[in-house]
């Protein structure tokens, strides 16, 4: 209920504490204004893929308490009806509670409830009215709700924007894998010379770490697909009917597709958050990866004079305000801040993990915020790695091949002719004198002494044979 003051354009809206002053525009009510008074913060407000999840949960709410005779039918779909709007994207201006706000989400809740209250009441004959906690928060609670938002946007976040997106990634590593396969380079270990690997080996390697990262995703999904829904208040669903819970779970399934189902226990389901840690720590390990990854594109593609310059990454920006024809590794870099920042998501993932204290978590809103941007990121910058960099990336082959050849751990499959301790004195030699192995070799007599043929030299020394021993 509301009393409108026009002239400074606000109305008075009551809740159980009183008078609120709320922009008359404004779709929220009483507890959505106390929040936005109480936290002014961050600025920064729930994702839109939360938001959405919170209205899909409200609809399906409101559908199965009118079949469970918990809320009449007709406002049962104003409700559904208006969730959806908001579900679309189309009231997010009217969600402006800070993240950093009560644990349980319970001002993020309501804000919701208080959204799709008045939107649903819009909908009816005049002198009806829809609650936001008697109707759209009917069977429910923000111990329930929130967290099960949460899960329901990670799960869709994870299967529908980042595995895809890794897929492509890898899918686009794997082309360059065969594409390299025969394009000899020196191996480094220690970021010292070692004996030689193909480029379609490293990229390979590349593909695989980022495959690995989708299996370890799909690993953690069914526990993060788990919901604590029906449950209410601490667990044990006062307030609901009964049947509530597997239905309005079933309900959120079918109209989103995701493989959600109930909480096997939903004491763990409320007191802990277990799941979103384990997804986070996916997360942070793909994030390693891209790290690796991005590093080493850097490195082979360092130059182009004075560096390494095995590869040639997509010239895509000029790199410097100063210095005329530099060109910047600037997607991988970017790649590089956006593991990082995942990285340091993770940890507050992690501690606010460990923030449960017997019924409840209490920092729900910023392990939603962290996860989510997280899976956001993650897929992002591997769609644009894969687009921007991997695929436009050039091998310059006899560079490569030459720094093979001129290695000193070339000399390694000479030791089953000369031996260890020979085979070194042929590696510092060769480095001493800038020489080949090769001429080290023959110049040394072990050709003559009948140590090895020079045709079982040159079958040691094919630097293309020795990745494929």
């Amino acid at each position: 209920m509301n009393d409108t003051d026009q002239a400074g354009g606000h109305r008075i809206e009551h809740d159980s504490m009183g008078e609120v002053r709320v922009p008359a525009h404004a779709k929220w009510r009483a507890q959505t204004q106390r929040a936005v008074e109480n936290f002014p913060v961050s600025g920064q407000r729930l994702e839109r893929a939360h938001i959405e999840a919170l209205a899909l949960i409200k609809a399906a709410a409101a559908r199965v308490n009118a079949e469970l005779g918990v809320i009449d039918g007709d406002r049962a779909e104003a409700i559904a009806s208006a969730a959806a709007e908001v579900a679309e994207g189309r009231w997010d201006e009217h969600f402006p509670v800070d993240v950093f706000q009560t644990g349980s989400g319970t001002s993020s809740n309501m804000n919701t409830n208080e959204v799709i209250a008045t939107l649903a009441t819009e909908r009816l004959p005049e002198g009806r009215e829809v609650h936001p906690n008697d109707h759209v928060n009917a069977s429910q609670s923000s111990n329930d709700v929130f967290p099960s938002s949460i899960h329901i946007a990670a799960t869709g976040a994870v299967t529908r924007d980042l595995i895809p997106a890794l897929e492509h990634l890898a899918a686009s590593l794997e082309r360059k894998s065969a594409e390299f396969a025969s394009v000899v380079k020196s191996g480094r270990t220690h970021l010292m010379d070692a004996t030689p690997v193909t480029l379609g080996q490293e990229f390979g390697g590349y593909a695989a770490q980022v495959a690995y990262g989708v299996e370890r995703l799909r690993s953690a999904l069914p526990r993060l697909a788990e919901l604590p829904l029906g449950g209410t208040a601490v667990g044990t669903g006062i307030n609901t009917p009964a049947g509530f819970s597997a239905a309005v779970i079933a309900e959120v399934a079918r109209t989103t597709g995701l493989p959600l189902t109930e909480a096997r226990d939903h004491f763990e389901a409320q007191g802990a958050r277990d799941a979103l840690v384990e997804t986070s720590g996916q997360l942070r390990t793909i994030a390693v990866s891209l790290t690796k990854i991005s590093n080493d594109l850097r490195w082979m593609a360092s130059g182009p004079r004075t560096g390494l310059a095995e590869i040639n990454l997509p010239d895509l920006q000029p790199g410097s305000s100063i210095m005329p024809g530099k060109v910047n590794p600037v997607i991988p870099e970017a790649v590089l801040m956006v593991a990082a920042q995942v990285t340091g998501n993770d940890t507050t993932v992690a501690v606010a993990g460990a923030a449960g204290n017997f019924e409840l978590n209490v920092m729900l809103p910023v392990m939603a915020k962290n996860l989510l941007e997280s899976v956001r990121l993650l897929a992002n910058a591997s769609r644009l790695l894969a687009d921007r960099t991997v695929d436009g990336i050039t091998a310059n082959a006899e560079r490569a091949r030459e720094y093979a050849e001129s290695s000193p751990s070339v000399v390694t499959p000479l030791n089953k002719y000369i031996g260890y301790e020979e085979a070194a004195k042929v590696a510092k030699r060769s480095l001493a004198e800038r020489r080949t192995i090769r001429e080290v070799v023959l110049d040394s007599g072990y050709v003559e002494r009948g140590d090895l043929t020079v045709a079982q030299l040159d079958e040691a020394l094919d630097v293309l044979r020795m990745t494929r021993p």
